[in-house]
Formats: C-alpha cells, structure tokens, sequence
C-alpha cells in the first residue's frame, strides 16, 4: 500500500482534470464523485462493440453497428415529423441515417460526397433499414480514421451528462493511472492469489478498456476476473464496515447476567406446554451472550409460529431477576398490544410490574407511564418505536428486544443502545420474516445469529391453494360451511396504494358485502384507522369466538394469535410481496384442525405474481420463501429501504454474488488479524457517504 496516501487518485479532487469545473465537479457530485479515484470505480454499465466496420449489405436488423460510407443525398422530409434523411452508400448497400433534432448547418454538412463514420442500431424504417440519430464523423479523404481499439464502455450517467463527454472524463483518469499516479491496492497479493484475480491497476484498466477480444457475455453479467477482484473488495468493506459497528459496540460495557432461577422456575411451572428443543437451544444461546460483559447483539430467526416470543420472554427473566428493566419494542400497534397481553399473562402471576407505551398514549396516562420508567417501578416496558424518543428515560435498562427487525432501520435499533445511561443493554432482535444466508450475512454482520428450526407440537401445515376472482361466490360458500361447522376465517384486503384510508374503504366495502352474502354470520372489521382499543375489542372479540370472519387489512400481519382462525382468504395476493404473503398465512394452522389458505387473484396476472403465487403453492418454508423473494425482488426491497446506505452497492450484488460470502468473511477476519491499517481505507473508499447510517 502507497505510504503517501494524500498524493494517490484517492484523494485528488476531480477538478484537477482538464475541462472539469464547479458545475460539472457538482454534476459529478450528484454520483458520488469527488475525487479521481470515484470516476474509476464509475464503471461502465455495459459495453458497445465499435473496433470493426461492417460493409452496409451485410446489415440487419437490432444489429449495432459501425459503417463508412458516402453521402449520396441529405434531405428534409416533411410528414408526422419533419426529419433529416441522410443516404449513405459503401458499395455493397445504402441504408438511411434519420435526424429528428438537426440544424442547418448539420444539413450543408452533410453534403453529396462527404465520407462519414457512424455507430448506431440499425432498425426498420420507412425508407428500408435506417440509424436513428447515429453518433458520426467524417473521414479525411487523405487519412484513414483508425476504428476503435478497445470495446466502447456506456457510463451510468444524470442529466447534462453525455457519454461522449464520460469517455473524455475517462480517457484523461485512465491515462493518469497508466502514467503510474498512485492508487492504493489495498488488497494483499496473498490473498488474491488462490482465486487467480488480477491487481487493482490492471482490473480497472480492463474494465475501462476492454481489448477487442473481450467477452462481452462475460462482461455484462459481471463474470470477468477483474469484475470479481472489485466485487469482493466492496463485499469486504461492507463487511468490514459492519463488524467495526459491532467491535465498537462490543468496547462498551454491559450488565453481566446470570441465568434466572426462581423467576424461571415459577414462569416453566405456569406453561401449559414444554418448550421445544430448538426454543431450548437459542435460550442457551442468549444465555451464554448475556454472562459476558459487554452487549449481545443477537439475532433469533423462527418461521411464523416457531415461538420467538416465549425465547424473548426467558432472556427478559434473567434480566429483571437482577433488577434490571427490559424494553421490548415492536413495529405496530396491533402487534405491541399482543406482546403486552402475552407478557401480562406471563409474568403478572410473578409479580413483575409492566408498562405500556405506544404514541397514542397522552396526557396523564402518558406522564404517568413516563415516571414509572424512570423510577423503575416498571420492570418490563413493551411499546412501540415511541420507546426510543428523547422523553423516555429508563433507571436501569438491561436488555432491549426489538421485534421485527427489518421494519426499523439500523439506526433505530441502535438508538436504543443510549437509553442504558452509563451501561449498553444488551439487545435481541426478533424476525418471523426468515433472512435469506446471503443477505444475513452482510446486513446482519455485526449480529450472532440464532435460528429457531422446529415448530412446537399440534401445529399443523396449511394447504395453499389459488383461485380466480371469478370464483368469489365457491369462496364465499366455503367460508359459510367453515364458520357453520365451528371454524373462524380471516379475509384480507389489499389495494395497490399504499393509503389507510384507501385500505380501510376497500376493507368496509368487502365486509358490507360480505356481511349481505352471509347473514347468518357475526363479521367483524379492522383495519389501520381505527383506534387502537377499537382494534383490541374486535381482535379480543375474535379470539373468544364471538366473531365468525373478520375481515382485515394487512395490519393482521403479525402478531395475532387465534388457534380456532383456519381459513384465510387474501385477496388480490399479486400486489403483496412473498415474506408479507408468507407472514399472513401464518395466522391460520395455530391449531390443530386442518387450515387452508385461498390465494384469490386478479387476471392478468404479471410473471412476478405468477413467481409468488407458485411459491406459496409450492412450500411452507419461510426460508425457501425468502431465498424465492430475493431472487423476484432483490436485496433492498427484501430488507426495506429503511436499511440505509447497506444495500447500495456500486458493482457487487447480493443475490448474484451470494456464493462469495464465505469467503469474505475469511477475508474480514484475515484483514482484522494482518492488515488493520486497510480497514479505515477500504471502508472510505466504498462506503464514503453512505457510512452515516452506522454513527449513532
């Protein structure tokens, strides 16, 4: 690595270059770009083919093409749009060249006789083969005009910003790097080497020059040596950048608990079932995490019903055993609201006190339930994301759980860490949206991961089925036999946009309609807009049975519990994404009779619906469900865009370079034990601004 580290590309400003001043270096900015060493890691999109002449009768169609030729005529057409049709000749064909936009002087130009050089795609025209707006220039009669040497690179770009004007920003940064200014090669030789990757200087030299017997196949799909050299580098940063998050927070210090015995014993006593094997297992896990002295950071991943919560619950015993509180906040309301009922069940019976927090909790209530966190009379506070606002001050916080990880961002979660005053609180982060391995491991590095793999016993596997809207009536008729015979249905609504009130209107209009078809039933509604104990009687109504079909929006998503519920019917399931589709089937088969869940979709179905709804056919895996979702969906909507600056990578990506993460992370570990002083660098280099959502 260059030891003078200011001269290198890295840290010379892009207006070093010629012709680059403030408004291009701010065109530039909008990029990412400030400095010379960014327009190198700009790489090319893809690439065009310009280092051989084509003879024009050799041309077809979708073809793209270089072609020299002479100018038989150029005229103005008049028609739907006025053009200019220039005609051009080699000697083995003509074909037209057609300006929509062209000036006169581009027209007295293109004279009778001139010879011109121009690179297009040919495609089917009124007057027979045609380039449409080709980019040209004229050929010296007296000198030839070399063709291409390298393949011609296309540059993501913004607006004023042509590609003719990228090449002659590259050009000058490539001629920079071949005439030796220094740019650090922050990977060691040692371990490129058993992966035959090529150094830094000649992998960016490649990419930005392709010699003419280049794979372009290769190339476009990112498949290249030197493609593959730059991948792992950002992987790693990325990586890296992950686990310096977790080292930092590892350095602060954290209660030191030991397992809970009497409180344990008393909560065991009052189940009315064993724990499973694998809730047995991640329990220990948490366990062992939380006798050390600095903060857990752990991960617990279980199918929809695998039971994280009662985990939850045994990690929160030894903390307040100790006399620490425990803070457990949850995405909604709805599933706040069923965290608290299940906790007041559990641990009223031995003595511990709760709170409740959530932002529609005002006035004295809300001064209220602020003091008692602050004095610590309430020993285990459960809300939603109004628990980390500035108000709410804990006396003793030890553990923080957070539910459904991926609904806040890092920082959020994070966040919480600073209400422990002078301690870290340890945190467990909870998800029934299972994360596919690739993705855990980079946007869940600084995480030890727990998974709960087996399900507890009598629950049963729910068949899946799809059906056209146009059978809504069989639909309704096997809803009214279910509830006759003693079952209990949901019935979801979604609409495209993404509105409450819109939501809430569908939903009123289905149960109206609903309610018209099946007199006979007790139909109940509840959606985003109502209040939340409104939401809490109607849930409370059908958990006891008095109500037959409750119709819902995706607020029902999470966090409802009602064993007797074993038809689900999910309308229009095409507009929901595969993990929320996965997460509404688990509300029914909490029980012991045999559930169903009725995909009723709406005609035309586009392929990616086509992708969900065959999935959902095909497993009950969450895994396997969320694997299918990252290759339909990709890595930044499968996490959510609340995980800021994580998925935005330059040239790696997740879902195609999954299979290199093993390696990385031995990459990581080899960089923290042998090459610390390129952590810093590599990090800046890929990350740079977007580091952000790590400094909390």
């Amino acid at each position: 690595m260059s030891t003078v580290l200011e001269q290198s590309l890295g840290r010379s400003p892009v207006t070093e270059l010629k012709h680059v001043g403030d408004k291009l270096a701010e065109k530039l900015a909008k990029l990412g770009i400030h400095v010379i060493q960014d327009l190198l890691f700009h790489l090319p999109l893809r690439y065009q083919d310009r280092t051989r002449i084509s003879p024009i009768g050799s041309l077809s169609p979708n073809m793209d093409v270089v072609i020299e030729g002479d100018v038989m005529l150029a005229d103005v057409v008049f028609g739907k749009r006025r053009s200019l049709a220039v005609r051009l000749q080699d000697g083995t064909g003509t074909i037209t060249l057609r300006f929509y936009h062209f000036s006169g002087a581009q027209k007295n130009n293109l004279q009778k006789g001139a010879r011109i050089r121009c690179y297009g795609e040919v495609r089917r025209g009124r007057a027979g083969l045609e380039l449409y707006h080709p980019e040209y220039q004229f050929v010296d009669a007296l000198s030839d005009l070399p063709t291409e040497e390298t393949l011609t690179p296309i540059y993501p770009s913004t607006e004023g910003l042509t590609q003719a004007r990228w090449r002659q920003l590259m050009t000058q940064v490539v001629m920079l790097l071949k005439k030796g200014r220094a740019l650090d090669d922050l990977i060691p030789q040692a371990f490129l080497e058993p992966y035959n990757l090529p150094d830094l200087r000649s992998a960016l030299l490649y990419l930005h020059q392709p010699p003419t017997g280049a794979n372009l196949d290769e190339l476009e799909q990112n498949q290249h040596p030197a493609q593959k050299r730059l991948i792992m580098e950002e992987l790693l940063a990325h990586n890296l950048s992950l686990l310096k998050m977790r080292a930092a927070i590892q350095h602060d210090h954290a209660p030191v608990l030991t397992e809970s015995v009497s409180l344990k014993a008393a909560f065991l006593a009052n189940l009315t079932f064993t724990p499973t094997g694998a809730q047995q297992r991640v329990v220990n896990e948490i366990q062992q995490d939380l006798s050390k002295g600095y903060p857990m950071l752990r991960l617990v991943q279980g199918d929809v019903g695998s039971g994280k919560t009662l985990v939850a619950a045994l990690a929160a015993l030894s903390a307040l055993e100790q006399g620490y509180q425990v803070a457990l906040m949850a995405p909604t309301e709805i599933l706040a609201e069923q965290h608290f009922k299940n906790f007041q069940q559990w641990f009223e019976p031995l003595g511990i006190e709760l709170a409740w927090l959530a932002g529609k909790v005002k006035g004295k209530a809300r001064v209220s339930t602020l003091e008692s966190i602050a004095t610590g009379t309430a020993q285990m506070v459960i809300g939603t994301h109004a628990l980390f606002q500035e108000e709410v001050a804990f006396a003793k916080l030890g553990l923080a759980i957070i539910d459904e990880q991926h609904r806040f961002g890092v920082h959020q979660r994070l966040a919480l860490r600073q209400k422990g005053n002078e301690i870290s609180p340890h945190q467990l982060i909870m998800t029934a949206t299972p994360i596919p391995r690739t993705l855990a491991m980079t946007a869940y590095a600084d995480l030890d991961t727990s998974i709960i793999d087996e399900m507890p016993p009598g629950r049963t596997p729910v068949n899946t089925v799809a059906i056209d809207q146009q059978r809504r009536d069989q639909v309704v008729e096997r809803i009214r036999g279910a509830c006759l015979s003693g079952r209990q249905a949901y019935w979801v609504c979604t609409l495209i946009e993404e509105s409450e009130a819109l939501e809430a209107q569908a939903a009123e209009v289905t149960a109206q309609a609903l309610q018209e078809a099946l007199p006979e039933l007790n139909i109940g509604l509840v959606h985003g807009r109502l209040k939340a104990q409104e939401k809490a009687d109607i849930m409370a109504s059908f958990k006891q049975g008095d109500i037959h079909l409750l119709v819902a929006t995706t607020v029902i998503e999470v966090g409802v519990d009602v064993p007797n519920a074993s038809l689900m019917i999910i309308e229009n399931p095409e507009r929901l994404g595969l993990a929320q589709l996965h997460q509404l089937r688990g509300r029914v088969g909490r029980g012991t009779a045999e559930s169903h869940c009725v995909l009723m979709y709406h005609m035309p179905l586009g392929d990616s619906g086509k992708q969900r709804i065959q999935a959902m056919r095909d497993t009950t895996d969450g895994f396997k469900i969320a694997e299918i979702d990252l290759q339909i969906r990709g890595p930044g909507e499968v996490l959510g865009t609340r995980q800021t600056g994580l998925m935005q990578m330059r040239i790696a990506d997740l879902q195609r370079d999954g299979y290199l993460l093993d390696d990385i992370q031995h990459w990581a570990q080899l960089c923290q034990q042998q090459a610390p002083q390129i952590i810093e660098y590599l990090i800046d280099r890929w990350l740079g601004e977007n580091l952000h959502y790590g400094q909390v």
